[in-house]
């Protein structure tokens, strides 16, 4: 064996000589002669001949020839006559061996192969497959091919192509790919792949309180534990006696061996040796230019019935049956299944989400309590009797809200929205915010050692970031001309100039600053459409049918119409530049060129959150902090850039909350719902439009390997769009939950679906993702810390501007006038004068608009601020109450921003990231391989010594005087 030379092309595969493989046969068999090459014999058809048949053909001919040859009638004038005859008879014969042998070797390759995941010979498995058509540019492409494939054999992998005439279409071939136990072996050393070398014998000691309560959401102990506990320790090809190796071709699960092919694949180049073109290299490369129309590994079985085939685990069905359907829904899931079947990055992904969705229950249960208090409390509300009350509301006239077609209303108008309103905007709504801050911070706290846990029991303890960092992406391979020494490995390895990096990062910071200007722009676009609506809405509402209606017609109000339609274009506009951004993040992040894998997704996603945070949050934010904060008074409004067509929004007189919590209501259902929409149905439809033509025949004609091409990629991203739409989900229930405490009861129930629907099509409409390491969420969690910490300022906020709880608790306790402790007189006193005459010409209403019960005799209009009424000394100046709320919404930001905080960091100094009884296994764990390593060199090297004395024959000690606490000491 020796390696590749052309260090400089980044090239790191193994090249395997004939010499290297091991004394015994390969997997148990011994190899066909032309299976190594892929091309195994084809008749006219395509399909293989069997060598059998091949010798029995060729013995007919030889036999048929003879007989001429030794014929005694060679001068006979019916010779010529009798041969023509016999020749015919023989073609025809030939023929019809041929038509049968050509039927029978289809159905005996379908036969074997239908639901198998093994080559022909029924012995070596499939460790991926590719695919390709042949089209109008085919001999460039086939060029590349042979190439590529022929390098692929030179490292050792082994290839069998299927003929396109033995596909369904008639026009794809497959070529399938084995890992033998060389290259299993080769490469898991370079990879460092952990595997068993002893049995876990740590018993499980953790006792959980009334455990039988649990029993109804466990699943059988064969789908959790899949397969035992052991120690596990690095593979090293040189010492492979040393780990617990019972069969050579199940000691690599099938995870680990696609693993290790694709990392063959995408390493792999299709140029010859004397090209200089050393960009020519992967897989990924070669699917991006139609070479090869996929590659993937395949699926052990169909997903609702098990394998023929004795030797498929069938995996597949167990996980389709006991996790992806949703009648599992209140089931536990198989996470060591999913490890074992999808890997540690897909295993990750959905213990994070399991472990959210289980949180999440504590959050819903409290928010559905200060929901259904504020509904208890409904009629102890007194400021919306005042408002409902004919002798308050009634009577008290409000100033227009808009320019021009707005009239002069009542109070009473408002009295539904009032109501609604006193639901979400209660006492209970600051000890769901300060809740809430606490949550978080249990939440990701316990999910630290939920984390530290499966790290251990999935062998991920020192898995580090830096173990990935040396696989540097073959992208940045190609790309990267440059050459530098490596300080740590003392080694050439390509790297990026810093004025190129430079000049791409800030292109890239460029773009991603165009395109959040351009979200600000729609924004304030839709905003723009709410100044200009309102004023329509108002003046069409005045006369509308809805209005007499009785159940729905109070509710219909123009400011309801103009929030509800905003929302519904926001949410809009939202997806559209959500899939246009998407391909944009994409490319500048290709355009970076990321040293790593980890180093691409850590880009690509902090690109894409920011993106998606002031996509989503923007109208949100708008409402909660800017919407009815810069008015102005009747007189002397404040304009939209200053013109007087686009007047700022008012507040309704119950508050904006009501309003923020139909915006945040409208975009996270919507999007929510349009997400698993779109995630099921989508997929769903795509595979049975590509399989339309492959349902009409038998299962039996329908190979694995066609089943799955039929199916849709997953695609290297396709974990990062769920990641990101969960962690935007989070956003909304941590950012505005005191808007509407009822939002994580509604992400808990999304939630429950989301996971069961991610199951579904992950098992039954994607073909199976290459497995990948992951130790952690990633990114995901700098971020979620990062939400977490923000949530508490915007929900003091929101508390504080946004809600009126701060302006009642200062009436209650300084300015109610007869001294109780009561909001009776709360809204009279919330509301300024001013002198209709007072107003412009141009805002005032016109004559039409008014209402037939406004006169002459009305001169006053009532208005929601704080200032002094027409007349006084300091008249439309703000009031002394004025300035003494706005120092209790800045005391009560402040002291519910450090208690919150105060509290956050100490429960997560409580609480430490890893458990005590893991610490104690990872030790333990680390102390047992010294100790096994020691044990065995010693072993062998007692061994060798024994062999090579045979002039002493004294047993030879190894390390007579060295204590045993000084072997161990290293270790510990």
């Amino acid at each position: 064996m020796h390696r590749i030379t052309g260090r400089e092309g980044g090239d790191s595969l193994i090249e395997m000589s004939p010499t290297d493989s091991f004394n015994d046969d390969i997997n148990g068999y011994h190899q066909h002669p032309s299976s190594s090459s892929g091309s195994l014999q084809q008749g006219q058809s395509g399909s293989p001949l069997t060598p059998d048949v091949h010798v029995e053909t060729c013995e007919s001919l030889n036999t048929s020839q003879a007989s001429l040859a030794s014929s005694d009638h060679s001068d006979s004038p019916h010779f010529e006559t009798d041969t023509l005859e016999r020749i015919s008879a023989l073609t025809g014969i030939w023929r019809k061996r041929a038509l049968f042998l050509k039927f029978r070797s289809r159905v005996d390759k379908q036969t074997q192969s239908k639901d198998s995941v093994f080559f022909r010979d029924g012995v070596r498995r499939i460790d991926f497959v590719l695919s390709y058509v042949e089209d109008k540019d085919g001999e460039r492409k086939q060029e590349r091919r042979n190439l590529y494939e022929a390098n692929l054999e030179k490292v050792g992998l082994e290839l069998e192509t299927e003929d396109k005439s033995e596909s369904e279409d008639g026009k794809t071939y497959f070529v399938k790919i084995h890992a033998p136990w060389e290259v299993l072996a080769t490469y898991a050393d370079v990879l460092k792949i952990k595997v068993p070398f002893k049995v876990n014998d740590i018993p499980d000691n953790r006792e959980i309180p009334m455990n039988w309560l649990s029993t109804p959401f466990r699943l059988p102990e064969h789908i959790m534990q899949p397969e035992p506990d052991f120690f596990t320790a690095p593979f090293n090809k040189s010492k492979s006696d040393f780990f617990l190796i019972d069969d050579k071709d199940t000691f690599f699960p099938p995870s680990t061996r696609n693993r290790i092919v694709y990392y063959i694949l995408s390493r792999c180049s299709y140029f010859r040796d004397e090209c200089a073109d050393k960009d020519k290299k992967g897989i990924k490369r070669l699917l991006n230019n139609g070479t090869y129309t996929a590659a993937f590994p395949l699926h052990d079985s169909r997903y609702w019935t098990r394998s023929r085939d004795a030797n498929c685990e069938s995996e597949r069905y167990n996980l389709y049956n006991h996790w992806a359907k949703f009648l599992c829904f209140f089931k536990e899931q198989p996470l060591n299944l999913i490890r074992k079947y999808y890997g540690e990055k897909i295993g990750i992904y959905f213990a994070w989400l399991g472990f959210y969705t289980e949180m999440l229950l504590f959050a819903a249960i409290v928010g559905t309590i200060c929901f259904i208090y504020g509904f208890l409390t409904y009629d102890d509300n007194q400021w919306s009797k005042e408002i409902c009350s004919e002798n308050v509301g009634g009577n008290i006239v409000m100033c227009p809200l808009c320019d021009k077609k707005c009239s002069y209303w009542k109070l009473n108008t408002t009295c539904n929205s009032s109501w609604q309103s006193h639901l979400f905007d209660n006492v209970a709504t600051v000890f769901f915010a300060i809740f809430m801050g606490i949550w978080v911070t249990l939440f990701l706290e316990f999910w630290k050692r939920r984390q530290a846990r499966l790290e251990y029991e999935w062998d991920l303890v020192d898995f580090e970031e830096e173990q990935q960092q040396l696989q540097l992406r073959p992208e940045y391979e190609t790309k990267c001309t440059s050459r530098k020494m490596n300080r740590i490995t003392q080694e050439m390895e390509p790297y990026l100039p810093i004025t190129s990096k430079c000049a791409r990062t800030c292109l890239s910071g460029a773009t991603v600053l165009l395109w959040i200007s351009l979200i600000i722009a729609c924004i304030i676009g839709v905003i723009a459409y709410r100044l200009a609506v309102y004023a329509a809405f108002a003046s069409i509402m005045k006369d509308s049918p809805t209005a007499h209606l009785e159940v729905v017609g109070p509710y219909i109000t123009p400011q309801l119409a103009t929030s509800v339609t905003a929302s519904c274009i926001n949410f809009v506009i939202i997806m559209i530049l959500n899939l246009m951004y998407e391909r944009v993040a994409v490319w500048i992040t290709d355009m970076e060129i990321p040293k790593t894998h980890l180093e691409y997704e850590n880009k690509l996603t902090m690109k894409m959150f920011l993106f998606q945070f002031v996509n989503y949050y923007s109208s949100c934010f708008y409402v909660a902090f800017f919407k009815g904060k810069f008015v102005g008074y009747p007189g002397k409004y404040a304009y939209m850039f200053g013109w007087h067509k686009l007047r700022n929004e008012e507040c309704d007189p119950g508050g904006c909350l009501i309003e923020l919590t139909t915006q945040l209501v409208i975009v996270m259902t919507g999007k929510q719902v349009w997400g698993n929409i779109q995630e099921a149905l989508v997929p769903w439809l795509m595979n049975w439009w590509g399989s339309r033509k492959s349902r009409g025949h038998p299962e039996s004609l329908y190979s694995r390997w066609e089943q799955d091409h039929d199916l849709q990629g997953f695609g290297h991203l396709g974990l990062f769009y769920e990641y990101l739409e969960m962690v935007i989900q989070f956003g909304f229930i941590t950012l505005f939950v005191a808007s509407f405490p009822l939002a994580p009861l509604l992400a808990l129930i999304n939630n429950i679906i989301e996971v069961r629907v991610d199951a579904w099509k992950l098992t039954t409409q994607f073909r199976r993702p290459v497995a990948a390491k992951a130790h952690s969420i990633g990114a995901w969690e700098e971020i979620l810390n990062g939400v977490a910490v923000l949530s508490v300022v915007t929900n003091a906020f929101i508390v504080a501007f946004t809600s009126d709880m701060i302006p009642r608790l200062v009436y209650m306790y300084a300015y109610q006038p007869e001294g109780a402790m009561n909001m009776k007189g709360y809204i009279n006193n919330s509301l300024s004068v001013f002198n209709i005459s007072e107003i412009p010409v141009e805002s005032r209403p016109d004559d039409d608009e008014n209402p037939v019960w406004f006169n002459s005799s009305i001169t006053t209009c009532r208005y929601r601020d704080y200032r002094y009424p027409p007349g006084h000394e300091k008249q439309y100046s703000h009031t002394m109450q004025f300035w003494h709320i706005l120092a209790a919404k800045l005391a009560f930001i402040i002291i519910m921003e450090h208690v919150v905080f105060i509290v956050k960091f100490f429960v997560a100094w409580m609480i430490p990231d890893v458990p005590s009884d893991v610490r104690a296994r990872v030790k333990r764990e680390r102390y047992l391989v010294q100790e096994y390593l020691h044990n065995y060199e010693v072993e062998k090297l007692k061994i060798q010594l024994s062999q090579n004395s045979n002039e002493c024959t004294c047993t030879p000690m190894i390390y007579p005087s060295l204590a045993k606490h000084e072997v161990l000491s290293e270790c510990l």
